[in-house]
């Protein structure tokens, strides 16, 4: 009984402050991305996302798995932690120079010269990462996202500075850049000072292998993610021009904001969380369904009520120029709302140690985005319909994860689907009842805002208690004790 009121102390109190991690660094970062989206042109924005996977697949490289093999290894020592350090850095500044050499033939690609430059600069922020990613490991397997959250935080509001003031003065482009660079510096700077870790001089093949052999599955399907998970800026910056990738790019930041930072505040605590009980199949599952159905009922409703609101929310936030991103945006976050469901049934895979169950869906998972992207090109439908197959993509996904990650621990696919299908038909009943009000109000955008706001919680609320949806009462539960704390603190 103990160890289960502790484990969920260490559960609810990582949550908290990994949720506040992800509230106050995404707003902060939320308010630089609308100031420069209002200074800048969306071409700029373009140029950007023209090279975001290599910059995301440089880092998955870099990590190779090492990552989640630490953090599910309890008896990770400072010789395994100094090992993978210095793997880390070697392959860091290897993907930098093949980045520097290749660079013009990027921009080749793209038929951009600017390219080559921005691709030289931006890419030391993978060197940069390498720095970072042993004391991340280590304050992530602590469930310790306290000092994470002040890192993110710091980072994201000096960055961000930086980035403003640099579009203030007419850098265009750079200030993206730079902004992305300082942003990569500073968290790892402030990483590495916060936990005083050195690597030993020791570097360990027996350690390697040992963790190898469980990331590097996790790598390979890491990188088949990655891939596809950005083959739309690539399509979109080479089949159409910078500005309709800027409005593609700024759509899909837009999501992210709630989407993955959600994704990653459950993720990145559940894991080590369930990973030290992975032992305990009753426990480990009956854990698992209380928090997929927690997720839902609080993803849910906020990625289908975003959409609902977009026409509005992007006018007054970005302004008449980024109109077009409204239809990517509103697919964006339908396809976001099961993202935070894929990561923890892939948490599942990894807690198990089954990483080669992980890279085997990663396969198959690519067959479905290639045969929808190869129709829409087929017939020529046009990148509205091109974005919409990420909806399609990421339902029949969501089936194949559950399916297999159900069968790790017993929990099957006609149970996680029960569980979690009342709240999806409530959440979207709640988001097309608050799109049609959008269209009849005879308000400008900020009222029309507040009103569909207002409605959208309302509406939820009162059928959430009305069909008495248990996860509504679990989180008055945890609401308490948090405002019974902040009370005290207030008045003394």
């Amino acid at each position: 009984m103990k160890q289960e009121k502790s484990l969920k102390k260490k559960t609810i109190s990582g949550l908290l402050w990994s949720f506040g991690d992800m509230l106050g660094n995404q707003g902060v970062q939320f308010i630089i991305q609308i100031i420069l989206a209002r200074l800048l042109a969306p071409a700029d924005f373009g140029l950007i996302g023209m090279i975001l996977v290599f910059v995301a697949l440089s880092n998955s490289l870099v990590d190779s798995g090492f990552t989640q093999a630490l953090i599910r290894d309890q008896r990770a020592n400072q010789t395994d932690y100094s090992t993978v350090f210095y793997f880390n850095l070697a392959v860091s500044i290897f993907i930098y120079a093949a980045l520097f050499v290749s660079a013009p033939l990027i921009s080749n690609f793209f038929d951009q010269d600017q390219l080559t430059s921005i691709i030289r600069v931006l890419a030391l922020g993978v060197i940069v990462n390498a720095f970072s990613i042993i004391p991340r490991a280590m304050f992530t397997k602590e469930v310790n996202f306290k000092v994470q959250a002040k890192v993110n935080m710091a980072a994201s509001v000096l960055s961000g500075i930086v980035a403003v003031a640099m579009a203030l003065t007419g850098f265009g482009v750079w200030s993206l850049v730079i902004r992305m660079l300082a942003l990569n510096l500073i968290q790892a700077l402030l990483l590495v000072f916060s936990r005083r870790w050195m690597p030993s001089l020791v570097f360990s093949v027996e350690s390697f292998k040992r963790l190898f052999g469980f990331g590097w599955k996790l790598l390979v399907s890491g990188l088949i993610d990655t891939t596809y998970n950005n083959i739309y800026y690539l399509i979109i910056g080479k089949q159409y021009t910078p500005t309709a990738l800027g409005h593609y790019t700024n759509a899909s930041k837009f999501s992210d904001v709630a989407t993955q930072a959600m994704t990653a505040t459950i993720q990145r605590v559940t894991y080590p969380v369930l990973s030290g009980i992975q032992e305990q199949h009753d426990r480990l599952k009956q854990s698992f369904k209380k928090i997929i159905k927690l997720s839902g009922f609080l993803i849910f409703p906020v990625m289908v009520g975003v959409a609902a609101v977009a026409e509005p929310l992007i006018l007054l936030v970005f302004g008449e120029k980024w109109t077009e991103m409204i239809p990517y945006f509103q697919l964006l976050c339908i396809a976001g709302m099961l993202y935070p469901i894929h990561a923890l049934n892939l948490n599942i895979l990894q807690v198990k140690g089954r990483s080669d169950l992980f890279l085997y869906l990663e396969i198959i998972k690519t067959i479905v985005p290639t045969v929808l992207i190869f129709i829409v090109f087929w017939m020529d439908w046009g990148i509205t319909a091109l974005v919409a197959t990420v909806v399609i993509d990421s339902h029949i996904s969501l089936f194949i994860n559950i399916y297999f990650s159900g069968r790790e621990i017993s929990y099957s696919v006609k149970e996680q689907i029960q569980d979690l299908f009342p709240i999806y038909c409530i959440s979207l009943a709640m988001g097309a009842v608050v799109y049609g009000i959008g269209g009849f109000l005879p308000f400008s955008n900020l009222p029309t805002l507040l009103c569909q706001i207002g409605i959208g919680v309302v509406l939820y609320i009162s059928i959430s208690k009305l069909f008495k949806i248990q996860e509504f009462d679990t989180v008055l539960d945890l609401l308490v004790p948090v405002i019974k704390k902040i009370k005290p603190a207030k008045t003394g």
